[in-house]
């Protein structure tokens, strides 16, 4: 098998970290690199299973031994792909789920420019900002539970704000992702996500397509970001409401 790495990039709070997940459990020969961060854990984060976090003196002597695939500083925290990840899995003869960011993204394609990337879109700002704020409100619970402390109405309005403002930045760049995926529901996300892997699989192998390819090569096709764009200017257009409505405020 011919290895592939599978960039997944997405704003907060359009389910990534769940199709990931899934789509681990429904394809083999599939590992997840997880990525290293100096910020510290959110809600119910553990170490080594969404992320590993370090000091930033421990980060800074990573980027110093060149042991990042990529890296970058967001809002005073640096998050970073170790390439390590990238030659364990490759011994291994699996494919590797990279979960990063735009910019991140932009390097690893420099780097690797047989990569696979893929956007995943949430179905509409609303929807967008209902998914942030359960999980804004569910960080706090779980902060207050461990450290009997917890953020104010205001505060927690404040990063809610910050995230949708992001997330709004981060959508304009779908156009440098082969496929967009927009996730309204769970199960069917995961099965476009499962086509376009065995997809690249399939194309990438010598052997010709077997019973039933046919049909994932056309799921997959489906999710190119040229036969998206209908899908994504309809999501786009309920963020640039929004934008519209807060001015006008």
């Amino acid at each position: 098998m011919s290895e592939i790495v599978f960039i997944i990039s997405a704003p907060s709070g359009s389910g990534k970290s769940t199709l990931t997940a899934e789509l681990r459990k429904v394809v083999d020969h599939l590992e997840f690199s997880i990525s290293y961060t100096t910020r510290g854990p959110r809600g119910s984060e553990q170490n080594g299973r969404e992320y590993f976090f370090v000091t930033r003196e421990q980060f800074e002597k990573m980027i110093a031994e060149n042991q990042f695939l990529e890296y970058s500083e967001v809002f005073g925290n640096y998050y970073g792909t170790a390439a390590r990840f990238l030659r364990e899995a490759f011994a291994r003869g699996n494919d590797l789920i990279l979960d990063i960011d735009v910019n991140g993204a932009t390097e690893v394609q420099k780097k690797l420019p047989d990569a696979v990337s893929v956007f995943i879109l949430p179905p509409s700002h609303e929807e967008l900002e209902r998914r942030l704020r359960r999980r804004t409100l569910a960080e706090n619970e779980e902060r207050r539970r461990l450290t009997s402390e917890g953020k104010t109405q205001e505060e927690l309005e404040a990063i809610l704000q910050r995230r949708l403002q992001e997330a709004s930045r981060e959508i304009e760049n779908y156009s440098q992702y082969d496929y967009i995926l927009v996730n309204e529901k769970v199960e069917p996300a995961i099965d476009v996500l499962e086509a376009i892997v065995k997809a690249q699989r399939l194309k990438r192998s010598p052997e010709p397509p077997g019973p039933g390819d046919d049909q994932v090569l056309v799921t997959a096709a489906l999710a190119e970001r040229r036969n998206m764009m209908e899908q994504v200017q309809t999501v786009l257009a309920t963020f640039e409401e929004s934008r519209s409505h807060t001015t006008t405020e």
